[in-house]
């Protein structure tokens, strides 16, 4: 029986490059070590222009596909997670994991997701979005504006976007204007959100698991040596990860429960990552959600995973199948 051919798409021309480079890597050692046999994982690196290349020769997008059977999607960002590569392999009937090309531009775009989720009864804090053109153009007016009639501290971030690129925290009006500019150079608008003060959790979905439609991966509490959960927190280790969760029973069925309920809303497929802040008397608002979820050492679904007895690389292995239609 002739291997599967994986195309493992990686890279591209996002500020999440870097992940997306050891998101890919892994599960490439993951097909290699484990599934050789079954796979045999084509490594499809789109350096930061937007070219595409194998085995270090550039090469068109379209002559890519025709060396696969599958694509596994390790991008992260722009171009691989806002629905465009997506898109373009629906075009090519080329089939691949994660989700379409309109679930994933709606999941990452902040505000589309948000308004589609208090739709669903889902908690989320009070938000504003402003155009970047109108940032760069008059960031102290803004600032007066928001300082004077929106709840600080808030939350400044790229309406698109993950990682926390971009992202600032600001609670005093100095730190206002800095972090709108610094927020719409990552992107065409920008997402102004109240800070809610509480401990952050993330919570892991995988579709068809373990003989479950929305199997939902133990809840993950998120301790962040940092002000909160930023990109050196997620990569370089200056947070604590707590697997499960010290959380009550209670709350880790509210918080996988919320968990489908976004994957469910946003039609999102294979799998999805949910991120919430639980206020002590609020209760749990929900922050954004990861349609392709890092697959890195430090990243937190393969440590949900190893939580429950499983592994990247039956992971890998499923979601494959799930792409090709296989169960």
């Amino acid at each position: 029986m002739a291997k599967i051919r994986v195309g493992i798409i990686r890279g591209g021309p996002s500020s999440e490059y870097e992940v997306s480079i050891k998101t890919g890597g892994a599960i490439m050692s993951a097909l290699r070590d484990h599934d050789s046999e079954t796979y045999h994982p084509i490594d499809i690196f789109i350096d930061q222009k937007g070219t595409w290349h194998i085995n270090g020769i550039a090469i068109k997008p379209e002559q890519a596909l025709h060396r696969v059977d599958v694509i596994f999607n390790a991008l992260h960002g722009t171009y691989g997670e806002d629905g465009k590569v997506q898109a373009f392999l629906e075009m090519h009937r080329i089939p691949f994991t994660g989700s379409g090309a309109l679930a994933s531009a709606v999941g990452m775009n902040k505000t589309m997701t948000n308004q589609i989720l208090a739709r669903h009864g889902i908690k989320i804090p009070l938000s504003r979005e402003i155009l970047s053109v109108d940032i760069r153009q008059n960031p102290e007016a803004i600032s007066r504006e928001l300082f004077t009639t929106f709840p600080i501290p808030a939350v400044i971030k790229p309406v698109s976007g993950g990682s926390s690129h971009g992202v600032s925290i600001v609670r005093k009006h100095t730190d206002i204007a800095p972090a709108l500019l610094k927020a719409a150079e990552q992107d065409r608008a920008v997402q102004v959100q109240e800070f809610i003060s509480g401990i952050e959790a993330t919570c892991g979905i995988i579709e068809n698991f373990r003989n479950e439609p929305l199997y939902a991966l133990p809840p993950i509490e998120i301790r962040p040596e940092t002000e909160f959960f930023d990109y050196d927190a997620k990569y370089k280790g200056k947070s604590k990860e707590i697997v499960p969760a010290t959380f009550s029973h209670e709350l880790k069925k509210d918080l996988e429960m919320l968990s489908r309920t976004v994957h469910s809303a946003l039609g999102l497929r294979h799998y999805s990552r949910s991120d919430f802040i639980i206020h002590p008397r609020r209760g749990i608002y929900f922050l954004e959600v990861n349609t392709l979820p890092g697959l890195t050492e430090e990243s937190l679904m393969p440590k949900a995973l190893r939580a429950v007895g499983s592994t990247l690389h039956q992971l890998a292995d499923h979601l494959i199948r799930l792409a090709l239609k296989l169960q």
